[in-house]
């Protein structure tokens, strides 16, 4: 008597039958596959754009640090496609915090907390009005109802989600962040060796500095 494949008992199927996705649910799988891919490169863009305005590569990362929380909500591709849209939403929070706070200190010598301190209170009610319209401008696509709303709703709960979350999170840990990658800057600077009084330094506009 032939031995019975313990897969064929407990499955009931033979052991060289297997299972996968079609249809639907295949080209959703298949379009998820490049979504990390795409998110990457937009999270890239962003980086180099504010490296280049704020001429920095500490602050760019404390900006970007702000839309992990912009993922609540995303639950199939139409919350993923929310997700590219809160990249550049969510964001305008710390931009307008930082950019406060570094215009302070280059121009009205504050120190990193007093001019981060200045910039939630001076940018706290910009940032509220500019998060509210963009969460109420969503709502009617999370709460709506009808035809087509079962593709229209999860877009709308991933931009209300993430705005909510995000607007709770970032106006507590941007300022904690900044002041962080401050500090380490600062540390990093105080590190580098100063080439400044070494013998042979070239002055610009002027000649070598002399060992003695």
């Amino acid at each position: 008597m032939a031995a019975i494949n313990r897969a064929e008992v407990e499955m009931g199927l033979p052991a060289n039958i297997t299972g996968s996705f079609a249809g639907t649910a295949r080209a959703y799988q298949e379009a998820l596959q490049n979504q990390p891919i795409l998110i990457a490169t937009a999270l890239i863009a962003v980086y180099i754009v504010l490296g280049m305005l704020y001429e920095s590569l500490i602050h760019p990362l404390t900006i970007i640090s702000t839309l992990p929380s912009a993922g609540v909500g995303a639950l199939d591709l139409m919350g993923m496609i929310g997700i590219i849209l809160l990249i550049g939403i969510v964001k305008k929070n710390a931009i307008m915090m930082i950019d406060f706070a570094l215009a302070a200190e280059r121009n009205e010598g504050m120190n990193s907390r007093d001019a981060i301190y200045q910039a939630c209170l001076l940018r706290f009610r910009p940032i509220m009005m500019t998060t509210m319209c963009a969460l109420l401008g969503g709502m009617p696509m999370a709460l709506g109802w009808g035809a087509g709303a079962e593709l229209r709703k999860p877009l709308g709960i991933s931009i209300v989600g993430g705005l909510l979350v995000s607007q709770m999170l970032t106006l507590f840990t941007t300022p904690v962040i900044y002041l962080y990658f401050d500090r380490l800057r600062k540390r990093f600077t105080r590190r580098q060796p100063s080439y400044r009084h070494r013998p042979g330094f070239l002055i610009p506009g002027g000649a070598a500095e002399s060992g003695d």
